[in-house]
């Protein structure tokens, strides 16, 4: 296996840095440590490039908040400065993650996303009968740094690079040594990188027909029940020997019966919203459209939030369901 070296300069580069700057500034350029940062950026990108080029830099200053949609999860933000390094070190390292990424890995790739797992995951049900739909427990809470450490240690050669990595991978912990936060970028491509290796076990190991993973969601075909139950349980306990994981579901089911998936229910012939997905459809309609009323939105705010729940749900045989939906909310009262 050839790793990679001579990565940091080119993290380092003033260009790149400043390409990082404008990455992270998207969408963020209010916030006040955003506007700090700006008003002082060619200092900032030299401390930051001089930082970068030693090793020495700030991590782990995060700032914690929780979400409840679609479930509840608490959200690690970085300090912006350190939100530009990561978008330095992914500018550059991008490729070299998604070398190692199979085709039919979903999550966090550019030309892939939900959308792209859905019809994948269509065409398997539609080819094969039988399916083993598989995901992890607490996954980004459970990830073991050293593994992922040893892992990153077999593409990477540049020792700086590799120093950087540990440091912000061992600024953050569930429990001892465990745990990366949600929300970071890195987080995002470390992740999607620790279950690469399930991946390729499942392609070239196991020579399993048909397979999707959207990050911790995983799902396997075939066409002999007693065959994809083999395969399947040699993936289990591959997962859980060699990345030390633990399966929150893990089942068999014909895919004539349905496989819940990434907020749908996925049949040969058709998907539906699935109940969790359905509330949340409702829900957001009806609060998006007190907002307008309320005047707390104007209509580029609402059309921002709408068009992507809009075009969620139209993923999904839902044409009643909005019409209802649409025909309530124009009701008065």
């Amino acid at each position: 296996m050839k790793r990679t070296g001579n990565l940091i300069c080119r993290i380092a580069d003033p260009d790149n840095l400043r390409s990082a700057f404008w990455k992270a500034k998207k969408r963020k350029a209010d916030k006040p440590n955003v506007k700090a940062f700006s008003n002082d950026l060619d200092n900032q990108l030299l401390q930051l490039r001089n930082g970068i080029l030693s090793g020495h830099v700030s991590v782990g200053n995060y700032s914690f908040f929780t979400i409840h949609d679609p479930k509840k999860r608490m959200i690690c933000a970085a300090d912006f400065s350190e939100r530009v390094l990561h978008h330095a070190i992914m500018n550059v390292c991008h490729s070299i993650f998604e070398k190692y990424q199979i085709y039919h890995s979903y999550a966090s790739r550019k030309g892939k996303g939900t959308y792209a797992a859905i019809e994948q995951a269509k065409r398997n049900q539609r080819q094969y009968p039988c399916y083993i739909k598989m995901d992890i427990r607490k996954y980004f809470d459970s990830i073991d740094h050293s593994v992922l450490l040893a892992m990153l240690q077999q593409r990477i050669k540049d020792k700086v690079l590799l120093d950087i990595f540990r440091k912000i991978i061992n600024s953050y912990s569930i429990q001892p040594a465990k745990g990366l936060p949600i929300g970071s970028l890195t987080s995002q491509y470390f992740a999607n990188h620790y279950l690469g290796k399930a991946d390729h076990y499942a392609k070239e190991k196991l020579q399993v027909p048909a397979y999707v993973r959207y990050m911790d969601d995983m799902v396997l075909w075939g066409d002999n029940k007693k065959q994809l139950n083999e395969k399947g349980e040699a993936f289990r306990d591959f997962i859980i020997r060699e990345l030390d994981l633990a399966f929150k579901t893990s089942y068999m089911n014909k895919t004539s019966r349905g496989l819940p998936f990434c907020g749908y229910t996925i049949y040969p012939e058709k998907i539906l919203l699935n109940g969790r997905s359905k509330k949340r459809f409702i829900k957001k309609m009806k609060t998006y459209q007190k907002k307008v009323e309320l005047n707390l939105w104007n209509q580029k705010d609402y059309q921002t939030h709408i068009l992507p729940l809009l075009a969620f749900a139209k993923k999904a045989n839902t044409f009643g369901l909005r019409k209802t939906v649409i025909k309530k909310m124009d009701q008065p009262g």
